[in-house]
């Protein structure tokens, strides 16, 4: 059959032109995009819509004006961040980039260098904190938020519960972080409901594993801090001296089982006890269940109540599956549109978390993100992008949540990635658009914030701190004083965040790109001369009321002009029809509908065309 050409040629150079009456195919029977054919260019999946977009903001760093940013500095020196920072200003803006979720990141209270005692807050030891301000991952309280986000501390969870309305009366839900593997070594609750007994609290420390233990014990041996520990370089923090109380020791956040964890480790953490006993090959104790998963249902419940949307969990595999299972249906049966979304590294287990852990989303890490960050440093091959499609989300694709950058990941623009964050371009394209799942962007990407400063326990390695105090400068620029109005942003700044500004608002408008089916075009037999498969990714995006074309060029030093060809049974499946003409118009870089498609595609650039038949009457 003769394949339909949809694009060839340089500009108006060699441009290919619709002949008056094209030659056509052979008649193929129309297929419904709700019935696709067994074909190795797309998957059988039936795509919902699950598009949300995310922005993840790290709530101790978003608001904060202060531009010292001193190296181990302290709260009063760096200034930190807080809930009533986060204006109605900060969420139209937010809000207009496309944004459906925010995810403020850090809220819970957990071990921190600062005291509050005066709040009531028991002080902590900094031999067992990270960082001056503390991880966020190191819970002290399940039942409270961070005093540090307060203005009043006496007001600070009604002004997060404001935060929350607020965030709602702007139509964006809110997301929040249970982290449920592990908990600072000084968790203990003072601000628990009336009738929760604390973890722990009932615990035999006479035994190293029990079902109903909230925590794992090594009994007659105590807690060593890990030899060389310094956690303020040459300052000395409160109460550091090298020791921590803790007799018996607990067994360290991620599973080590031994009183002296490296400084390598989570040692600022406990593990908590699921039911499984690990020092006896992980034998499951889940019948009667365990008093950890009642504890964990009723904080979650807790926050649901306060009209939460959504949790992101944290290292959520190195829960027990079951858990999840018995959890999430105990959480929506209180609020039944609560999503759960799993920080998850196992591809292997993907299925078994979205089918018998009844996670709504999963991240996409160890798959798509590593595939776009070694293209992106031309190092990779688009055949990384295939591979996750055909075999590492094949059939759930719309669960898995996509990102270049979260509070883990390096920064794009860090030295450590891409150098320059315009150089994302064709991978953030893809990571929205290959799929009906969530997208999700950091606080800072959209303007390009390189995080190139050594801020203290973090160092400099090309991640913004959450262990310190600070002001995230390229951030800040956009912040402009808490006008939210990027006064300060230069011009290519000024160029990225308006890409990410189209990009998300196309694919959150876009029928194709929400719930529509995909189908890959890098077959070799439809491909030009100068389609050089290493750099260049195209696809349809589809559904009964419209087609989209997706092409990215990943060389860094190579233009293309390619030439993409549609076979007619192709464009039958997709919906079009081989006998009419059609429009092109690139929705991402806001061009004119043209009748004839002139593709040429500069280093790291991204197109995504919208194809509309055009009126006999028009021709």
């Amino acid at each position: 059959m003769k394949p339909f050409l949809l694009a060839a040629g340089a500009l108006a150079l060699a441009a290919f032109v619709l002949p008056a009456s094209p030659i056509l195919p052979p008649p193929v029977a129309a297929t419904s995009p709700s019935a696709p054919l067994a074909d190795p260019n797309t998957t059988d999946e039936t795509p919902k819509d699950n598009k949300l977009i995310i922005y993840q903001l790290m709530t101790r760093l978003f608001g904060n004006k202060v531009a010292l940013n001193k190296p181990y500095g302290t709260i009063s020196e760096n200034g930190c961040g807080k809930f009533n920072d986060i204006t109605d200003k900060a969420l139209l803006e937010i809000k207009a980039l496309g944004v459906s979720h925010v995810w403020y990141t850090g809220v819970i209270e957990h071990a921190t260098m600062t005291e509050y005692t005066t709040a009531g807050i028991p002080a902590d030891d900094a031999d067992v904190v990270k960082g001056r301000a503390g991880s966020p991952y190191a819970i002290k309280d399940y039942y409270d938020v961070d005093p540090d986000l307060a203005s009043s501390l006496k007001l600070r969870m009604a002004e997060y519960e404001a935060l929350i309305k607020r965030t709602h009366e702007h139509d964006l839900k809110v997301l929040m972080d249970f982290i449920p593997n592990h908990v600072a070594r000084s968790y203990k609750s003072d601000a628990k409901p009336v009738g929760v007994i604390d973890l722990g609290a009932a615990d035999d420390k006479t035994k190293a594993f029990a079902p109903n233990n909230n925590f794992y014990y090594l009994p007659g041996q105590p807690f060593v801090v890990p030899a060389g520990y310094n956690p303020l370089g040459a300052l000395k923090g409160p109460r550091e001296d090298g020791k921590y109380l803790e007799n018996p020791a607990k067994a360290t956040g991620n599973d080590v089982f031994k009183p002296n964890p490296s400084i390598d480790d989570w040692f600022e953490t406990t593990k908590l006890n699921y039911g499984v006993d690990y020092q006896n090959g992980r034998t499951p104790h889940f019948d009667p269940i365990p008093d950890t998963w009642k504890k964990m249902r009723d904080i979650l419940v807790y926050w649901a109540d306060k009209n939460v949307d959504g949790f992101r969990c944290d290292v959520a595999e190195m829960a027990p599956v079951e858990f999840w299972a018995y959890v999430i249906p105990e959480v929506k049966k209180v609020k039944p549109d609560v999503i759960f979304i799993a920080e998850a590294y196992n591809p292997k287990e993907y299925k078994t978390y979205l089918t018998q852990g009844k996670f709504d989303f999963l991240y996409d890490k160890v798959g798509l993100y590593d595939g776009l960050r070694r293209l992106t440093r031309q190092e990779g091959s688009t055949d990384d992008i295939t591979k996750v499609w055909k075999e590492e989300s094949s059939g759930f694709s719309s669960h898995m949540l996509r990102f270049l950058e979260n509070h883990d990941e390096q920064r794009i623009a860090s030295k450590e990635f891409a150098g320059n964050a315009l150089h994302a371009i064709p991978a953030m394209t893809l990571t929205a658009t290959l799929a009906s799942g969530p997208v999700m962007l950091y606080f800072g990407q959209e303007v390009g914030e390189p995080a190139t400063a050594a801020e203290g326990f973090s160092g400099a390695d090309g991640r913004t701190t959450i262990f310190d105090y600070w002001g995230v400068p390229e951030h800040q620029k956009w912040l402009n004083q808490g006008k939210f109005d990027g006064g300060k942003l230069g011009p290519e700044q000024q160029q990225l965040r308006s890409f990410y500004k189209r990009l998300l608002n196309v694919t959150s408008k876009s029928d194709a790109l929400r719930r529509g089916r995909f189908y890959e075009l890098q077959d070799a037999n439809n491909l030009g001369k100068e389609y050089n498969q290493r750099h260049l990714y195209s696809y349809l995006r589809y559904t009964d009321k419209q087609v989209m074309l997706v092409v990215v060029n990943f060389s860094a030093e190579k233009a293309y002009r390619p030439t993409i060809v549609i076979p007619a049974e192709v464009m039958t499946r997709v919906g079009l029809n081989p006998k009419k003409f059609y429009t092109y118009t690139d929705v991402l870089n806001e061009e004119e509908p043209v009748n004839t498609l002139y593709l040429r595609l500069p280093p790291l650039s991204a197109r995504i065309f919208e194809l509309k038949v055009i009126p006999t009457t028009k021709r």
